[in-house]
């Protein structure tokens, strides 16, 4: 939702090394998150608080008969063994953004384990916003995710991409004021066109593309709000560029983070004929604020639904989990049941601490809601109720007098004579062989 380069705490532990590691952690107090060197995803603000620092506990020392201490609960989510995947029809499309590199896809099959089986149909990953190569696809890990995307007919890929480079940098507003005035004007439209060609020529043409994403904040480059007409323009240059490469299918969304945030993301809306659909980034914050108060909200969940549906667009919420509020489980419970209800086109979780579920120990309670909705989920395609039209009944034939015998020639006695007689009288030309 912010910066794109928090790390993520790998998730496996040996159960073997439960015992072992028990003593480091009654002496070093609560673990936090660590996380790979060279992700890349949407950062998180700083907290709102101090950080308590853990109380170092004394260690006994030289205990004449060791014991083997308990093992305490470290807030895995539940081992118990989730029911078998039951095929469900009209289930929202979901997944969850586990990594942007080649990691993420290699996580997609290991959170599908995890839960039971369920079929994950959508896979997120983010362009670094560095420099305009990055933009231009010049990435490595697309190719994994191309390959995970044709595996299958039915996935997803869902990409995020900046409309700038220097994207987190903190470019002050006069200069991305300047920076949109130009993209209006085409000077970047080269970029965006390498990129179509790039997923063209990885066979995923039918990506989703999010540009420009959270727009409504403060925290990119390619933000809104020092004006939104050029960014409106701007948008529909690039739409309009990658539309232009032949054999491109994309789907363009457009999501604002929820709430007013810096400016109303209506107000950078750039029409309906390049926004084929309307998405929202939704954390559970601020802090303090119930789930009612996130969907009644200026701008909030319910307005998004609103404005969706009278534009005539699908919705989906490429960005969303927990945050200002820790370990909410009622929150997890109600935008599960929200999504069920309106029925976004895709959704994914972003899933590291302290938004995820899975590779983030922070939040058990709130797993065991998100496991225990999405065991077993496949999706199973609707039957085809197009009434089939019946194949036309063959015309009646008129039968065919039947052939005259061999070395027979039929005489015309006319219709009286062959009525009396039954047909006509047939004279063979080997007569004469006959009598001899």
């Amino acid at each position: 939702m912010a910066s794109q380069h928090r790390r993520v705490r790998s998730r496996g532990m040996a159960v073997g090394a439960a015992a072992l590691a028990v003593s480091a952690a009654l002496a070093a107090g609560p673990a936090t998150g660590t996380v790979p060197a060279d992700d890349s995803r949407p950062a998180v603000p700083a907290p709102d608080g101090p950080v308590a620092t853990p109380t170092v506990l004394a260690v006994p020392a030289a205990p004449v008969t060791p014991k083997a201490p308990a093992v305490p609960d470290v807030g895995f989510p539940s081992v118990s063994v989730p029911a078998p995947p039951v095929p469900l029809r009209d289930i929202p499309a979901f997944g969850a953004f586990l990594a942007s590199d080649a990691r993420g896809v290699a996580r997609m099959e290991q959170l599908s384990r995890w839960l039971g089986g369920a079929e994950l149909r959508v896979g997120h990953t983010y362009l670094p916003g560095n420099h305009w190569s990055d933009i231009e696809g010049d990435i490595g890990f697309l190719e994994s995710w191309a390959r995970w995307r044709n595996a299958e007919d039915d996935r997803m890929l869902v990409l995020n991409v900046p409309l700038q480079e220097r994207n987190e940098e903190g470019v002050p507003d006069h200069e991305v004021r300047q920076l949109l005035r130009r993209g209006a004007a085409g000077e970047f439209d080269h970029h965006f066109r390498a990129l179509a060609e790039r997923l063209v020529a990885l066979k995923v043409p039918d990506t989703v593309l999010v540009l420009g994403w959270e727009m409504n904040g403060v925290t990119y480059t390619h933000r809104c709000g020092p004006d939104p007409e050029s960014w409106k323009k701007y948008w529909n240059r690039i739409v309009r560029t990658m539309r232009a490469v032949p054999g491109q299918e994309f789907r363009f969304d457009f999501t604002p983070s929820r709430g007013r945030d810096a400016v109303p993301w209506t107000r950078c809306y750039p029409g309906d004929d390049t926004v084929d659909i309307i998405g929202m980034d939704s954390y559970d914050q601020p802090a303090g604020h119930s789930f009612d108060e996130q969907v009644e909200e200026p701008y909030g969940l319910q307005a998004h639904v609103d404005f969706a549906k009278a534009h005539g667009k699908p919705i989906s919420y490429p960005e969303w989990g927990l945050f200002r509020n820790g370990d909410n489980p009622e929150y997890m419970r109600r935008m599960l049941a929200w999504i069920d209800e309106h029925k976004p086109l895709y959704n994914t979780l972003t899933d590291y601490c302290p938004h995820g579920v899975w590779q983030c120990d922070d939040n058990p309670e709130s797993s065991r809601v998100y496991r225990s909705v999405l065991s077993g989920r496949i999706h199973e395609e609707e039957p085809d109720t197009t009434p089939q039209t019946p194949a036309p009944a063959p015309a009646p034939t008129t039968p065919e007098p039947p052939l005259p015998p061999e070395n027979c020639s039929p005489l015309d006695l006319g219709q009286w004579v062959e009525y009396w007689l039954g047909g006509r009288l047939c004279l063979r030309f080997d007569w004469w062989s006959r009598t001899r």
